[in-house]
């Protein structure tokens, strides 16, 4: 568990999110609307050295950006109430870049075998303040969560 005091601290634990990401990672964001999950793969998106502009995919369900390190696939499935495995997701899971899920605990059965989850919670006593939890699902998610750990606390300690 993380406590970002700020945005700024957000933005600093995308960067790293980004910086450790390796192609067919992936990333499930979760947390009550508002709570920054756009706002972090703005982050994710600099640390892994893209430039362009990151815009939420809400209504177009994917966007994907191919201008850096690795690719990055920006989902947000919040309006994804059926047929996610007609959406060919498998695809960019197991692809050559990263994948951002937001609202990724809607997919139940279509989630990726191994991802790692990142739930941001807002703190009742201070807007700006998030908590941000980590759940590793199988070795590669594990793995992915190690690498964010090493070089958080490299920065951070």
């Amino acid at each position: 568990m993380i406590t970002i005091e700020n945005t700024e601290a957000t933005q600093a634990l995308a960067i790293v999110i980004g910086q450790a990401a390796q192609p067919g990672d992936n990333l499930v964001l979760t947390g009550d609307l508002g709570a920054g999950k756009t706002t972090l793969t703005k982050g994710i998106a600099k640390g892994l050295a893209i430039d362009q502009l990151i815009k939420s995919p809400t209504y177009t369900i994917i966007r994907e950006y191919n201008q850096g390190r690795i690719p990055l696939y920006h989902m947000d499935v919040y309006r994804v109430s059926s047929g996610a495995d007609a959406l060919g997701l498998d695809e960019y899971f197991e692809g050559d870049g990263l994948s951002v899920i937001e609202w990724g605990n809607q997919l139940e059965e279509a989630l990726p075998e191994t991802y790692l989850e990142l739930i941001l919670e807002k703190d009742d006593t201070d807007p700006d303040k998030r908590i941000v939890k980590f759940n590793a699902f199988g070795q590669r998610g594990a793995a992915f969560l190690t690498r964010i750990q090493q070089l958080w606390g490299a920065d951070h300690d």
